[in-house]
């Protein structure tokens, strides 16, 4: 954990659960639903956690898939990696979606994603020619050659 690294959470509901790292020099805490939600094949929503969280100045929360869901069955995290702004305060939601061929049942206490924290660098934004001289010039999706 590096020095001054402190996520607050606050549980919104008696059953919220704390996000946990499952493994030491783990990236991402789980996190976990705190309501049941059934995803039909090609159905969204955005699963509660029950949690709401102060991320520290300069970083972002980055909610990103569990590889197991995604795997046995189809469902990922709809915008992932799901954005986590600092100065949000509202509840975390996951949203998820179901890519799978059979309805998914989301339950309370579930693993739903995962969450890592970011550093985040801010960019000046700046009005000027962009210079296209580069080794890969305009080329853009399919450039670099066939998968």
């Amino acid at each position: 954990m590096l020095m001054g690294m402190e996520v607050v959470f606050e549980k919104l509901s008696p059953t919220a659960r704390l996000p946990v790292y499952a493994h030491p020099g783990d990236a991402g805490m789980d996190l976990f639903a705190d309501a049941a939600v059934t995803l039909p094949p090609g159905g969204r929503a955005a699963v509660p956690t029950g949690l709401r969280l102060r991320l520290p100045p300069g970083t972002e929360g980055q909610v990103r898939p569990r590889s197991g869901l995604a795997l046995r069955h189809g469902v990922t995290v709809a915008n992932a990696p799901g954005t986590v702004d600092e100065g949000y305060r509202g509840e975390l939601k996951v949203l998820l979606i179901n890519l799978g061929e059979a309805p998914f049942e989301v339950e309370p206490g579930m693993r739903v994603a995962q969450l890592v924290v970011a550093p985040v660098l801010r960019a000046a934004i700046v009005e000027g020619a962009v210079d296209d001289a580069t080794a890969r010039g305009t080329g853009g999706f399919g450039s670099t050659g066939r998968t």
